[in-house]
């Protein structure tokens, strides 16, 4: 195990290895968020290249930001103190 994580830590390596938990906040967010992309612009999109694509994605993140995008309100007041 201390030579995988020695391996795994190397600042050397092109690639980094972050390990976070499944339930953290940010995950839960950025998932919803491709789901709506992938069932508002992707699932039934038509590209005629790479480029377009890009572009369409551009302009529906300016349109979601525009029209739906409102603030996030946190409700999670943390676990009570097991004290």
């Amino acid at each position: 195990m201390k030579t995988r994580k020695a391996f795994l830590s190397d600042s050397k390596h092109r690639i980094h290895f972050v390990y976070i938990p499944k339930h953290t906040s940010w995950l839960n967010q950025i998932e919803c968020w491709f789901s709506i992309l992938m069932r508002r612009l992707l699932k039934r999109g038509n590209f005629t290249s790479t480029q377009d694509l890009k572009q369409k994605i551009i302009n529906f993140i300016a349109y979601y930001n525009h029209t739906f995008a409102k603030p996030f309100q946190w409700k999670f007041e943390g676990f009570p103190d097991a004290g």
